[in-house]
């Protein structure tokens, strides 16, 4: 988010940390913790504290994990409907006498 909001590129940021483009987008998608010994630089080239940077973080994090929720009680109210109706479909079977 950061990085869009200055319009830079991945290799511009990269090329700034003084590290790979491949190391760079790792450390943005989350598969990698490397950032923490970037994070002056991090801190420097988005021009926010190191406290910003956290916060934004644990929002990040905080908004992943409401998604994960909303997205696990979805598919548990779809699963519960499903076996509302094979419910159904076996009384009405069994009083056609066919279980």
């Amino acid at each position: 988010m950061l990085r869009k909001k200055k319009n830079l590129s991945q290799e511009q940021v990269a090329d700034y940390l003084t590290i790979s483009q491949s190391a760079y987008a790792r450390i943005e998608s989350g598969e990698s913790h490397s950032w923490a010994s970037h994070i002056l630089k991090i801190c420097t080239i988005f021009q926010i504290t190191p406290e910003e940077l956290f916060h934004l973080d644990s929002q990040k994090n905080k908004s992943s994990r409401d998604t994960i929720y909303q997205l696990s009680d979805d598919i548990i109210e779809q699963y519960e409907e499903r076996i509302k109706e094979l419910r159904k479909v076996i009384k009405d079977l069994k009083k056609k006498g066919k279980v």
